[in-house]
């Protein structure tokens, strides 16, 4: 009786295997995404800003098919135990890395705005920001796959390095501003950039707590400072 069931184990696993392999190239896309708007935004590049804002769609086509996948995977299989957290953890995977496509598109946005005006200032604190969530983005879909509880508390504890840029960001903004009212408009525009980038390292941070209650069953989501 034991005999027919190890083909249909090796398929799940096969399965969810695949749903790794696809939440990584979406992953890659989003973070692809968020490079290029940032890009575009240092260097005032109209071409590069529009690819963005046009590149949404593979991004929405990869949230439905790996959506697909995990809803198929728990009908046929019923999986359980770590089995169950994992894909039910790639659902909100899943909605995270989609609204890290869509936060690119709104830097882009900005970007196109901020293009129109003259410079505000020279872009440091906002593309160093930029790299710390693309790195966190990366490195918590790296511990997702190799289930690595160290990497994903270093995510977790990332977060507070890239919330420390925001504040500074806001406070010379805000000094551009009183001192000169023709920059509030492309000043505005760079403040809601650091904002957007912030919001793609929580959903960072949320694929990582993900990632520690697929390995240990813990939930640390209102307490993701403690160790892992």
């Amino acid at each position: 009786m034991t005999e027919p069931a190890k083909p249909l184990v090796r398929h799940f696993q096969e399965e969810l295997e695949q749903l790794k392999t696809r939440l990584l190239e979406m992953g890659g896309q989003a973070e692809e995404n968020v490079r290029l708007a940032v890009m575009g935004l240092v260097d005032r590049d109209h071409a590069i800003i529009d690819r963005v804002m046009k590149g949404d769609e593979p991004l929405n086509n990869l949230h439905i098919e790996i959506d697909n996948r995990c809803f198929t995977l728990l009908a046929l299989y019923q999986p359980m135990a770590a089995d169950l957290r994992t894909i039910v953890a790639a659902v909100k995977i899943n909605t995270d890395l989609e609204r890290v496509g869509d936060l690119a598109v709104n830097i882009a946005e900005a970007a196109r705005r901020y293009a129109s005006h003259a410079p505000v200032k020279k872009l440091i604190d906002i593309p160093r920001m930029a790299s710390i969530a693309q790195a966190m983005l990366r490195d918590s879909l790296d511990a997702f796959v190799r289930r690595d509880l160290a990497l994903a508390q270093a995510v977790l504890n990332e977060d507070d390095r890239l919330d420390a840029l925001k504040t500074p960001i806001f406070r010379e903004l805000l000094t551009y501003m009183l001192q000169d009212p023709s920059t509030i408009e492309p000043a505005l525009d760079l403040i809601l950039v650091s904002r957007h980038l912030e919001r793609i390292g929580d959903h960072a941070t949320n694929v990582a707590e993900d990632v520690i209650f697929i390995v240990s069953a813990r939930d640390v989501r209102h307490h993701a400072g403690e160790g892992a």
